[in-house]
């Protein structure tokens, strides 16, 4: 039986770029930096304390068929006020300011240095 989700692919232009990014801007870990063969790198990055991990794919992967920009990824806030407040002060951009969705969570759409969209959501402490 599955026990939980490993990674999911993002794709970068520049691994090293968006290493910095993920882990000064947002504060998350680098998990695993390894060669995979002469060009290709495999790296991944993870917020504190979580699990499934955020692979940082440059688009001349075989297999890849993405472009930066094309994602799906949604992360959860226990605080997104501050936490849009302290990624806005680090120069986060966002697609707009946080606002209640129809179903009553807080949230909005940040972007990473590729152009890759982020849906944050908060959800209290309790319920995550």
């Amino acid at each position: 039986m599955t026990s939980y989700i490993h990674s999911t692919t993002i794709v970068v232009n520049d691994q090293d770029k968006a290493l910095d990014f993920y882990v000064k801007t947002l504060g998350w870990e680098k998990a695993i930096d390894n060669m995979m063969g002469p060009t290709m790198r495999f790296l991944t990055v993870v917020p504190p304390g979580a699990k499934t991990q955020l692979v940082l794919g440059h688009p001349n992967w075989c297999g890849v068929d993405r472009k930066p920009g094309e994602t799906g990824v949604s992360l959860v806030s226990t605080d997104i006020d501050s936490d849009y407040l302290n990624l806005s002060q680090k120069g986060v951009k966002f697609k707009q300011p946080v606002e209640v969705m129809p179903w009553g969570s807080k949230a909005t759409w940040f972007y990473d240095p590729d152009g890759n969209e982020f849906f944050l959501v908060e959800v209290p402490e309790n319920q995550s």
